[in-house]
């Protein structure tokens, strides 16, 4: 080694440059560790974009969950008391009158839009009338199916939402791990050093968006399955309360 280099190496100066960068390193690593908010705050801009999409993305999944959660149980007890009613043996046209100004569940707004369009045919045409009869079938069929189709519509409002989030919510994560990660080469380039010292802030800030990633997305998916399934058995209870409304229909008709 040149007497120029050992002179450098020996130079108290840069002994100090040297300890003192080492120290900044290290409280910069000890500060991102303290907290969530440190990791956030000492990390580059790309990455804040990536933790603050991840976590607006995990409000909002929550907030899907939550909502469509309590709507579904308010659903079940609201279903419960319609099908104990129309099953009561009251006419259908009164159980009509005293639900048509207040349908407060999508069972319910079937069965009020078969019954509107019952009446407003049958005030038209004569019950006697085998063509009307099942013109009129026709369309009652039709009017329930179209207000399910809107009920099933409204049921899965967000669905889609928790769907991307619990397949790409961790991939999101990963982008943000693979930038962070080439910003610890950048800061290798730089330091000309590999040591742990040198890259652990900028490593343990990409692995933390791996970890928001997993967080954020494994909640969604679990609610999708669980929140599908109780709405794909929601709607079978429609179309089976449909078909069994059309049998009513038609038995009324075959007894004029």
């Amino acid at each position: 080694m040149s007497s120029v280099a050992l002179d450098s190496i020996n130079n108290p100066a840069v002994q100090d440059v040297a300890v003192s960068g080492s120290a900044n390193i290290a409280t910069s690593s000890a500060a991102a560790g303290d907290s969530i908010f440190g990791y956030f705050w000492n990390a580059g801009f790309l990455i804040k974009l990536v933790m603050l999409a991840l976590l607006v993305s995990s409000i909002w999944s929550w907030t899907v969950i939550i909502t469509k959660y309590l709507k579904l149980k308010r659903l079940s007890a609201d279903e419960d008391y319609f099908e104990d009613s129309f099953w009561s043996g009251t006419p259908l046209e009164s159980l009509y009158k005293e639900l048509k100004d207040s349908v407060f569940d999508p069972m319910s707004n079937v069965f009020c839009s078969a019954m509107a369009e019952w009446n407003n045919f049958a005030s038209k045409h004569k019950n006697d009338d085998p063509n009307a009869t099942k013109t009129l079938e026709r369309r009652v069929d039709r009017a329930m199916q179209i207000a399910i189709r809107k009920e099933v519509d409204e049921l899965e409002k967000g669905m889609s939402f928790l769907s991307s989030l619990g397949t790409n919510g961790v991939i999101v994560g990963l982008f943000g791990t693979v930038i962070g990660i080439l910003n610890g080469f950048k800061v290798i380039a730089l330091q000309q050093s590999a040591s742990l010292a040198a890259i652990a802030p900028v490593i343990s800030e990409a692995l933390f968006t791996t970890a928001m990633g997993i967080i954020v997305a494994i909640p969604a998916a679990l609610a999708y399955n669980k929140l599908s399934d109780s709405i794909n058995k929601y709607i079978s209870k429609l179309e089976t309360f449909s078909e069994e409304f059309s049998a009513i229909i038609s038995r009324q008709f075959d007894e004029h």
